[in-house]
């Protein structure tokens, strides 16, 4: 391929005005996109959509941005990260501020890795009072159903009538 660009500085293709389709020419902002939406977790056919190209060309020419799913998203946090201690060295306050909301984040992830959550103690099952038709209706009754526009305003009304 020549280094030849078009007016909007896009490469052209070495079989552009010969028959057929030209070839895809993948750029680097297309690379960054491919790896921000992976990053994001949209599916091959989704990024292709929206890159408007075919999965077939999706896989051919970003194939190694895509291998790199399952990390792509820790990848993009590090790089937030070191925007972010960029901004910290260069005195940025609202950089700094930013930078303690993204440690706290990070403490939160880490803990949610190390701590094990603990189990709740199994507790014991009393048996249900049994309910007869006529209870279960009165109860039925007296609760609106929300679904309904007449049932938000009976609940709307019970509401105002319990805060007085």
């Amino acid at each position: 391929m020549a280094d030849v660009f078009d007016l909007f500085g896009d490469p052209v293709p070495s079989n552009w005005g010969q028959r057929g389709r030209p070839e895809h020419v993948p750029s680097q902002q297309n690379r960054n996109r491919v790896s921000l939406l992976v990053a994001l977790g949209w599916n091959n056919a989704r990024i292709a959509s929206a890159l408007f190209i075919t999965q077939p060309t999706l896989r051919k020419h970003y194939f190694s941005e895509l291998k790199f799913r399952d990390v792509a998203r820790d990848r993009l946090v590090a790089q937030v990260g070191v925007k972010l201690m960029d901004g910290v060295n260069a005195g940025n306050v609202s950089a700094i501020r930013e930078f303690q909301k993204y440690l706290e984040r990070n403490d939160l992830m880490l803990y949610g890795q190390t701590q094990k959550p603990a189990k709740a103690a199994p507790a014991e099952k009393a048996p249900a009072e049994k309910i007869g038709k006529k209870a279960a209706a009165l109860a039925a009754a007296h609760q609106p159903d929300a679904g309904t526009p007449l049932g938000e305003l009976m609940m709307r009304r019970q509401q105002a009538g319990t805060s007085h």
